[in-house]
């Protein structure tokens, strides 16, 4: 990890799944295998594994009540979470995450957008915001995921289309791979939101897209877009 990776690490609160080696790792290297890729099923998978992962390490920050419940043998005192948040995902990339987070969070309830790239030359785009369904966000969490974080503008757009919605307590977000530039981009522009994301990239090309990256999450998960 470089230090400029570090030194957002600890300004920003930015968690780094695979800092340490774990299963993150492999699920993240069949997702940059462009022959495994041809799995669409595997694909998908792996991303809900890395979505259900975040869920538990973001549980772990989340207020819980005691409680009593009564087993075939006897009483047993337990841990109880005090609400279930909201997770949000960006259409229609961000479903596999948003399944995996949900596959744990089981009880949450779930709020969409619709965002994508508008290109005004060959190089140059403008990301465009059309659609926004979601449940009461005020004084609740909010996650928001989206698996690519490239520039981070989609992502610190749909932070605030969700803001004009309700004020949530707290907001996590949730990532699959990462650009520096992004990942900078976001921590700078969205206030007191952990970011929990797989792996972090050096460099974004001319088009925007990571590299090395893994190539368009979307296109890979449910087929190529007209």
């Amino acid at each position: 990890m470089n230090n400029r990776i570090i030194e957002c690490y600890f300004r920003s609160v930015v968690h780094i799944l695979s800092k340490e080696f774990s299963l993150v790792s492999e699920f993240l290297r069949e997702l940059r295998d462009k022959d495994i890729q041809q799995d669409r099923a595997r694909f998908r998978k792996n991303i809900e594994r890395i979505g259900q992962i975040a869920a538990y390490k973001i549980s772990k920050n989340m207020e819980h009540d005691l409680h009593f419940t009564s087993t075939p043998l006897g009483i047993a005192k337990v841990k109880k979470m005090k609400e279930q948040p909201v997770i949000a995902t960006i259409l229609r990339a961000g479903l596999p995450l948003q399944r995996g987070l949900n596959d744990m969070f089981d009880q949450a309830d779930l709020a969409y957008i619709s965002a994508y790239r508008k290109h005004t030359s060959t190089t140059a785009f403008e990301i465009v915001l059309e659609y926004v369904a979601t449940p009461d966000i005020n004084d609740r969490i909010l996650i928001i995921c989206d698996p690519m974080l490239a520039s981070g503008k989609s992502l610190v757009q749909t932070y605030e289309a969700f803001m004009k919605k309700g004020e949530p307590k707290k907001v996590y977000l949730v990532s699959v791979i990462g650009s520096q530039e992004g990942v900078d981009y976001v921590t700078a522009n969205i206030p007191n939101a952990d970011l929990w994301i797989g792996v972090v990239d050096e460099t974004l090309d001319a088009n925007g897209y990571i590299v090395p990256g893994l190539g368009d999450a979307g296109d890979l998960s449910f087929g190529t877009k007209l």
